[in-house]
């Protein structure tokens, strides 16, 4: 016996249905990573000063709350999405001195 998938799995790809219809798009430019031994904690934001250490308090808008599975799958997609980006546009320099000088 195979130790492998039987062929009627293997070959049938994965349709996950989903409904966005109430989903609320936000823009954050600012994230903050905290957590517990079992959760993450992942806070969005906007912050109004970009450039230097920001003046005024920085709005959270948004927070998300996950298992490290969760996070590892969504840090694996995420990846990949940069990477396809950068094959397409260009490595995302993220120290801005550096972007600043090009």
């Amino acid at each position: 016996m195979s130790e492998s998938q039987p062929p009627e799995t293997a070959s049938v790809p994965l349709s996950v249905k989903f409904d966005d219809s109430k989903v609320c798009a936000t823009y954050a430019n600012f994230c903050r990573i905290t957590g517990t031994p079992e959760e993450l904690i992942i806070d969005f934001g906007l912050n109004p000063q970009p450039i230097g250490v920001p003046t005024v308090p920085i709005t959270v808008t948004n927070r998300i709350v996950t298992n490290f599975y969760t996070a590892k799958r969504m840090l694996l997609a995420l990846q990949t999405a940069i990477a396809r980006h950068e094959q397409t546009f260009g490595t995302l320099e993220i120290d801005l001195q550096k972007r600043v000088k090009q």
